[in-house]
Parts: structure tokens; sequence; C-alpha cells
């Protein structure tokens, strides 16, 4: 059987399938699953330890057999925890094959074969009855189903359905119950991830607005939660208008219910403000009476408890569908909807004199639509992309560039996708502006066109609806290019090198430039720097055992899938979550000069990077710089290392290239500096990066 798998291609700047075989697929699943991330979670694991031997006591206290169904096995682990809590049978199920078929290696290497059956099917289509998968059913049900939205990985039906015919009535559940807790903030920052700002423009003839259009106003986004590390979430950046409340819980120890539904709380916020961002979280209570709890609270809630830091649950960001101002006091209703496998909310104000029949009206009104963008600009953009969007910041540094190159008789084009660069090229009194659509995926012309007729720009601003590739003199009105500008930025990219796209395309223009033609950027350079993470190296670092039990078996199917590929691969991680100390200085080790073609050879570099820092190096971390002109250059990585310690502050809009070392080195003494050699070669055929690290 092939599998087809899509792979983002720098040189046309689009996704691309490939047949691979079908080794391939598991091969990334568990390469790039968060298995490890897991194990090594040791409040999660303490935690469902005790739950499980706190069940397991209680049904032989009953004086019956403790009979184990365990959901989502994964490893074995909880079945393993289960078999030495004194459980007399589990029947474990695991829907991943591979995943499956390492459960079975691990649990006959602990001992445990003769209590514990692994089941490779979803359990769904688990039977139960003398010929069945499960002898009876079981008494005692242990699941592991939870991300970070709580239903997000189909708990509830997975759920309804074990009560329905694989577990007995009253039975004992591991986890017994789970919470869901939200806060009501308001964020400018977070509010910048939905929104499109205005943008204000100084030009010749006074200032000048660019307004979105209104049904991008309007639009109340994407249904997909937003989760992120929100205890990296600085408490400058948000205001809180309300104490934590309880929104719902679900006790897992009875039948439960996945039809949509909602839920409603009355909220007095804590002080006026703009409401505009619901934050949210969970807990779980291992046993009945909620003593064996773990919980995903983000600093500020409990602040005296250690934090255990964990990438598999973290917590949630979403947003109203629009911003509500509220009074200190004033009497508010939040409203969580839900359907199987998410959630979305609503605040109402309540009326004055509400009454019963009011209260009824408001239930009916509750029930809101999950959220679908009907702007369009949603299923463009990311909400990282509307972040840099409005970061002024970065807007001041193209609007400053682009006022050093642009003449009154200049014809323009820009290449990136949903820039804003030619309505900032008209303000700055560019002679024509012209934009090559370049995804058809979304329509984004009809975005555009919203745009300019928000703007009145229709006339000013041509959209071209062919790739930069396939231009032809007809599109550009017979005119020859004289300013090509990009930021770069396409919806394609997902290593920080992909968006050299731009290059490309400026070499397939290259008929339709004039000879004098000013490229913006000029180049682009690639960087890197040693570091050390404070704990992202959990995700690939090896786990040996996990509370007792020897796990080495899935530590080595995961390197194998590293593996996999003859040369290691960079991933993409969004840094300014996951906090790391500099153990080099940054070194450029690549340039891109934009105002040449793409040259047929390869270009490669060698050279090392002397460590200056004690620490563990975990890993290499590599970013682009654009160069505008001369002398203003914008960083899609490190901002600044922001003290002696080394720390280090990231562009929050971009993911950066993470390569994470097979092999951590600490570099204790600094008398004798270690240094790390690197080879990278770009291969301008394919536009990849391959990379080779030695320590």
């Amino acid at each position: 059987m092939k599998t087809f798998c899509g792979r983002a291609n720098p040189t046309t700047g689009s996704m691309e399938w490939f047949e691979e075989g079908e080794d391939y697929d598991y091969h990334q699943e568990i390469a790039r699953s968060r298995y490890a991330d897991m194990l090594h979670d040791k409040d999660r694991n303490v935690k469902y330890y005790q739950g499980i031997r706190a069940a397991v006591n209680r049904v032989k206290e009953r004086g019956e057999k403790a009979i184990v169904l365990d959901i989502g096995t994964g490893t074995g682990l909880l079945s393993m925890m289960a078999a030495s809590a004194g459980a007399d049978f589990c029947y474990a199920i695991e829907v991943f094959k591979p995943m499956a078929n390492v459960a079975v290696k691990i649990v006959e290497k602990n001992g445990f074969s003769d209590k514990i059956k692994i089941i490779n099917k979803h359990s769904t289509e688990v039977t139960v009855g003398p010929d069945g998968d499960m002898q009876c059913r079981a008494n005692i049900l242990v699941t592991e189903l939870f991300d970070t939205e709580l239903i997000g990985e189909g708990a509830l039906p997975s759920y309804e359905h074990a009560h329905k015919y694989l577990v007995q009535e009253g039975c004992e559940a591991v986890p017994h119950r789970a919470t869901v807790y939200v806060q009501l903030v308001e964020s400018r920052r977070m509010w910048s991830w939905k929104k499109l700002f205005p943008v204000h423009v100084e030009a010749e003839d006074g200032e000048k607005i660019l307004v979105p259009p209104s049904e991008m106003e309007n639009c109340p986004g994407v249904p997909s939660v937003c989760d992120i590390q929100l205890n990296q979430m600085p408490s400058s950046d948000f205001s809180t208008l309300s104490d934590v409340v309880t929104m719902f819980s679900v006790d897992f120890s009875k039948p439960v219910q996945s039809a949509s539904t909602y839920y409603r709380v009355q909220l007095e916020p804590v002080k006026s403000g703009k409401a505009q961002i619901v934050l949210s979280w969970w807990d779980i209570d291992m046993d009945p009476l909620g003593m064996i709890n773990c919980t995903m609270a983000p600093y500020w809630v409990k602040p005296t408890s250690a934090l255990q830091w964990r990438d598999h649950w973290m917590q949630c960001v979403y947003f109203l569908p629009r911003e509500e101002p509220v009074l200190q006091g004033e009497k508010l209703y939040l409203t969580a909807c839900r359907d199987e496998y998410s959630v979305w909310y609503n605040l109402q104000k309540a009326r004055e004199g509400e009454n019963k029949a009011g209260e009824e009206e408001h239930k009916a009104d509750a029930r809101v639509e999950s959220p679908v963008c009907r702007c369009r600009a949603h299923l463009l953009w990311t909400r990282p992309r509307f972040g840099e969007l409005n970061d002024q910041n970065r807007t001041r540094q193209y609007i400053k560039a682009l006022g050093k190159v642009l003449k009154t008789d200049s014809v323009c084009l820009c290449i990136s996708d949903g820039s804003l660069l030619p309505v900032l090229a008209h303000y700055l009194g560019a002679k024509q502006c012209m934009h090559p659509s370049r995804i058809n995926l979304y329509h984004p012309h009809e975005l555009w066109q919203a745009f300019l007729k928000a703007n009145h720009l229709e006339d000013k601003i041509k959209i071209i609806e062919a790739r930069p590739e396939l231009l032809k003199p007809s599109h550009l009105e017979g005119k020859k290019i004289s300013v090509l500008v990009g930021e770069p930025f396409f919806t394609t990219s997902l290593l920080p090198w992909h968006n050299l796209y731009f290059w490309y395309a400026r070499t397939a223009v290259s008929s339709h430039l004039a000879s004098s033609v000013t490229v913006l950027p000029q180049s682009a350079s690639l960087h890197v720097m040693i570091v050390e993470f404070q704990d992202l190296w959990r995700i690939r670092s090896p786990c040996g055992t996990c509370e007792g039990f020897d796990v080495q078996i899935m530590d080595d199917m995961i390197k194998d899938s590293l593996n996999f590929r003859e040369s290691k691969e960079a991933e993409p991680h969004p840094l300014w979550e996951y906090p790391c100390k500099s153990l080099s200085e940054p070194q450029e080790v690549l340039t891109f000069d934009f105002t040449k073609t793409v040259p047929q050879h390869c270009l490669s570099t060698e050279g090392s990077l002397k460590l200056l820092r004690k620490g563990k190096s975990h890993g290499a971390v590599l970013w682009m710089e654009y160069h505008l002109t001369a002398d203003i250059s914008v960083s899609t990585g490190l901002m600044q290392i922001s003290n002696e310690k080394g720390n280090c502050e990231w562009n929050p809009h971009c993911k950066q290239a993470v390569y994470f070392f097979s092999s951590v080195i600490e570099s204790e003494i600094l008398s004798d500096p270690t240094a790390v050699t690197y080879a990278i070669n770009f291969d301008t055929k394919t536009g990849e990066i391959a990379m080779d690290f030695k320590l």
C-alpha cells in the first residue's frame, strides 16, 4: 500500500503530493508524536498511578475481581500500573498498529503478558462475550484520551460507547471526572491574533489609514481552538476581567453524552474593560473525592504550586465573536457551546430587571452556531500571521524601507501571500502597484477586492489572478517592473527557508523586470545558534524507565523513526513558547542575493560555533533575516539575547527551525572551550536545506 504525503516545495511555493511506501506514514506519526513528552510528564504519571491503585483497592474491598479496560493504551503504561496494583486482568485498546505492536513487546518485557491483552482496534469496534475481544465487561475504566481542549481527540464518543457496551454500570473510572475552568480577559496581544487593526501610514500628503473591510470586522473567525503555553504569556500582555469560574464538568464513572449541548454561568467582572478572550484549562480528579488532582492551571492561578511542564496538554485561548465593553460588577452570562469535538464561547449581558421568562429567552439565544469564517481572512491567515500583520514596529520597518526605494514613477510588483505591501507602496507614492494572487484555495482575490473597496483603492491596485511564474506582458499592461517587493511570506511555508520561494518567483519574473530594478528585500541570510532548552528537549529525549516500568522499546521505536530519512530534519517550533538560553553567539551561515537570479549550483558552508556558556547543548536553532535595504533588516528568529545568562527573545509571529542533537553534550568547564561544527547545504534544485552538526 502506498501513502500520499503533502510536502511544501519551496521552489514552486506549493504543497506537492509524493508517493511514499506504507512505512513512511507510520514513521512520520511516531517521529513527531508526543509519546516521549507524556512519558516525561511525572505529575501525570504519578497521579494516574495513585488513582489506579485506589480504584483497584475499592473494587477489591467490595470482594470483586478487578477487570480493567484501558482505552488508548499507547505504550501499555496505565495497564501495567493496574496489573502491578493487583488488577486481575486488563484489556488494553490501541488503534494505531505500530504502537499496539510496541505495547505487546513492552508488556512482555515487563512480565505482564498473562495479565494484559492488547487489542489493536478502535474501542467502538471492540466486542464482549465468550468469543469476543473481551470475555466480560470491565469494572474499572482507565483512559487517557484528552487533548488541550479536553474533548478534541474524541473522548466523549469513546466514553459514551464504552459505558453502553464495554463497562459495568457503576464502574470505577480513572480519571473520575474532568472540570473545565474559564477566565474572561482583555488582551490586545491575543485579540491581534483574530482581528486586523487599522494601519497608519505617514505619506507625503498626510496620514493614511488602512482599514479592514466590515465583513472582516464582524467575522467570528474559525472554530479551531488556539492552544498555547499560557505560562509563557507575561502578565503585562493581558488583564483579567473576571475570577476563574467552573464552566462545566464531566463524570466519567457514569454514562457520558456526546451530543451537542451548552453550559451557562453567571459572571460579574472584577474590573471594567473590553471582554475579548476566554482563557480556559481543565483539571482531572483521579478519585471520587478529588484528593488526587492533576491540573493544567496557568501560573497566576496557583502561584504557590510547582508547575509541571508538558506539551501534550496546554491551555486554550478562545476568541469571543465580538469585543464586549463590560463594567465592574455588572451581571453577565457566559455560554460554552460544544459538539463532540470542540467548544466555543459567547458572552451576553443580563437585561435590566430580568425575570425567569427573560432567563428562558436568554437560554434560547445561548445556543450559538459554531463559528464559521465568512470573510475568508481567517482561512487564509493563521493566528500568528494576524499578529504579524498587526505588529506596528514590523510594519514601520517596511514603510521606512519602501520610502527609501519608491519614486513617483515606480511600477511595483508584490510577491507575497495576502500582503499589505501593495497598499503601503501605493500610499507612499508608487505610480502603479500590482499583486499576483497565488492561491485559489480560499479565493483571496475576493478578500482583496473587499479590502480595496473598503479603502477606495479598487482602481489603484491591480490584483492579477495568476501565479508569478505565469505572468505575461499583457498582465502587466506591457510595463516593466521597477520595484519588486515581498515580505516575503507564503502560506505554504513550514520552515523558515521555505519563504525563499520569493527568490524562485523573482527568477521566474526576470523578463518582466526593468534593467535598473530594485528588489526589496535585497537579500536574506540564514542564521544559527546552539541552545539549551528549559523543557522542549523532553519531546525528543529517551525515557528509559517510567514509574519503574521499562519503556526502552518505545525509545528505540522513536529513534528508528527519526532516523528513517538518511539525514535528520529540522522541525518548526514557535520558540517564544519554549524558553531557551544561547550557548553560542548567533552566526550568519548563508546569504541569498535577491538582486540576482537563483544560481544553478548548490550553496554550501562549513564552520564551527564556539560554546561560550555552561549548559547542555540540546540543539541548534535556525532562522532567516531579510535585508530590506542596506540598513534595514527584519528577523524571523532571534530578537535579542536579553541578559548575561543567555536568555533569548524570539519573534513571536514566526516558527523557528529546531535541529535536535541526537546526543547532548554538557559544557561545564569553559577553560576548554568546546565547539560544534556544522555543514549546511542549500540545494537550489529543491529549495531544501540539509544540515549536519558534530559535537
